[in-house]
């Protein structure tokens, strides 16, 4: 979704605001590109991925929680909720476990 984002953005891109349009283009992209790779690490049972899927959930309550007032409150809920949904997973018994920085595991002494 922030790779499509960045798309979006890239395409109504103004010469008025040139340079934020291009940061914000790239940002969302790269965003978009290393919140995969983490899935993907996640759903390796990468070691490295635990770590930035923490702290990218924890950037999402911060937003969920920006989102609060008004009427944007559903939006707020979705992201909080989904964020929290996310933590607890990844801190559950067993991706707490298969996440462990065992070396053992990846190379199994014969």
């Amino acid at each position: 979704m922030l790779v499509v984002l960045g798309i979006v953005e890239a395409i109504t891109l103004q010469s008025s605001r040139l340079v934020l349009g291009a940061t914000t283009t790239v940002f969302f992209i790269l965003y978009g590109v290393g919140l995969a790779a983490v899935a993907r690490g996640l759903s390796r049972a990468s070691t490295w991925s635990r770590g930035p899927a923490v702290f990218a959930q924890l950037i999402q309550l911060l937003i969920a929680y920006s989102f609060w007032g008004g009427g944007t409150r559903g939006v707020a809920f979705a992201l909080g909720v989904a964020a929290i949904a996310v933590l607890l997973a990844v801190f559950r018994k067993e991706s707490t476990k298969a996440l462990a920085d065992n070396p053992e595991r990846d190379h199994p002494v014969l």
